[in-house]
């Protein structure tokens, strides 16, 4: 397909985080651009502000004349109206992975993949290249804080992608530049095992690499890909690129990173946690392989915001914290609890978690139970399907009756709010991957106006 030749694109799905970065790529170089999503949300609203029309029912009369191009997220049902229409037209319909694939095979790709960590990784690269010197575009998985959106034209040869593992979608990229930032177990609906993701994931994905391209993979995790050709390791005390000493400086995480090429002492990082030191290290490596400079990528360092949704800072005052977080997966909420744990020392911990889709509470129950034990109390809402139907005997309760959390209470969302008002959360946590984030103004509200009497 040659996209010098697409006039009219028409999206399903168009609200998804990767879909909407895509129909921004395509509104910025002039095509007529619309969709179609479930609900509207605050993305699809930006949208609309942009000059991209979107609806929220089924309706064939609202798909404009002349689609060049049917553009579609997997997570949209294969009985949807729209998309059973379209494919009937015989219109050339496509996943999100593969017109994303198709776009970055005219440009040098550096390409981030993991269970967990991409969207920060993938966002941190782009924010370091720029701060180094190296323009870039970039289509990312989250809403990036410093530059406000999550996808970025650039003007250079480089791209930076957030390589998703779903639906296998990453095996549509041929990267020159790549990380690896964990494979841990996650979609066991699509690969069936963990060993199958690895073979028929990860290490497919890290077979993608262009020749004389170079993989950073975790330390962790680098004796799955120690036959390939091209690769490499980082981690915290561990690998080739490496960071250590790792210390709370003037209310900043700062670590020393060393590689054969280079030394920074004193690192200082605008983000929490140990897992970010782990991402930042991987971002380095492959910001100056990209040629971004040494003293911007200290800068770069240093003045990173973060994503929405990973570890935000949504409310804080001298008295309480609110933050929220994507985390879904149980390796992800003890990154984040233990973020808090690091930056708000000796404050309790109030969690408020979602869980997301019927497989991964099935497969990981007893983890997410000791994840969230690392809380000191918690409210564990109603589990999120998206695109799943309930699976018998698997509910919240699942993860629930697993934990050993004295403190801890089945909520809904409906009562969410008057359960919430009855506490004194000194640190609050709302934690998942569905829409859970539709509650966090509410919630916010709520800490800003309740709780005097607290002070911490």
């Amino acid at each position: 397909m040659n996209l010098n030749d697409l006039r009219t694109l028409y999206f399903i799905g168009i609200g998804g985080i990767g879909m909407s970065a895509l129909a921004r790529y395509f509104k910025g170089r002039g095509l007529a651009v619309s969709g179609y999503d479930k609900t509207e949300t605050p993305l699809t609203k930006a949208l609309a502000e942009e000059g991209i029309p979107v609806h929220y029912t089924e309706d064939l009369s609202q798909i404009p004349a002349g689609v060049d191009l049917v553009v579609y997220t997997p997570a949209v049902p294969g009985d949807h109206r729209e998309l059973v229409h379209l494919h009937a037209q015989g219109i050339p319909v496509k996943k999100r992975a593969e017109v994303l694939g198709i776009i970055s095979r005219g440009m040098k790709t550096i390409a981030v993949a993991g269970t967990h960590g991409k969207t920060t990784t993938s966002t941190m690269v782009t924010h370091l290249l720029y701060s180094g010197g190296v323009e870039c575009a970039a289509f990312l998985g989250g809403i990036s804080l410093n530059f406000g959106t999550n996808f970025l034209q650039g003007n250079s040869e480089w791209v930076v992608v957030e390589a998703d593992e779903y639906d296998r979608s990453f095996l549509q990229l041929d990267p020159d530049l790549a990380i690896i930032t964990s494979v841990e177990a996650d979609h066991l609906d699509i690969y069936g095992d963990h060993e199958r993701l690895i073979e028929t994931g990860y290490r497919a994905f890290a077979k993608r690499l262009k020749p004389g391209g170079r993989l950073w993979v975790n330390a962790a995790c680098e004796n799955y890909f120690e036959d390939l050709d091209g690769i490499d390791s980082y981690g915290i005390d561990n690998g080739h690129y490496r960071s250590d000493n790792i210390r709370m400086e003037n209310g900043r995480v700062t670590f020393d990173f060393s590689c054969p090429a280079l030394t920074l002492k004193g690192a200082q990082l605008g983000v929490p946690g140990r897992h970010n030191v782990e991402n930042a290290t991987a971002a380095i490596a492959v910001a100056l392989e990209a040629g971004a400079s040494p003293e911007g990528i200290r800068a770069g360092l240093a003045s990173f915001r973060g994503t929405r949704r990973r570890f935000e800072i949504v409310w804080r005052s001298d008295e309480r914290v609110y933050v929220d977080d994507y985390a879904h997966h149980p390796t992800e909420l003890e990154a984040t609890i233990g973020a808090a744990r690091m930056y708000f020392p000796g404050k309790k911990l109030t969690g408020i978690f979602q869980p997301h889709l019927y497989t991964r509470t099935r497969d990981f129950a007893p983890e997410f139970a000791q994840a969230l034990d690392q809380l000191d109390e918690v409210l564990l809402l109603d589990i999120y399907p998206a695109r799943e139907l309930p699976i018998e005997g698997v509910s919240s309760a699942t993860i629930f009756e697993q934990m050993r959390n004295p403190s801890k209470r089945l909520v809904t969302k409906a009562n969410l709010l008057d359960t919430l008002a009855g506490m004194q959360p000194e640190v609050l946590l709302t934690m998942g991957a569905g829409d859970i984030d539709g509650m966090v103004g509410k919630i916010g509200e709520l800490m800003m106006r309740g709780f005097e009497d607290l002070k911490i």
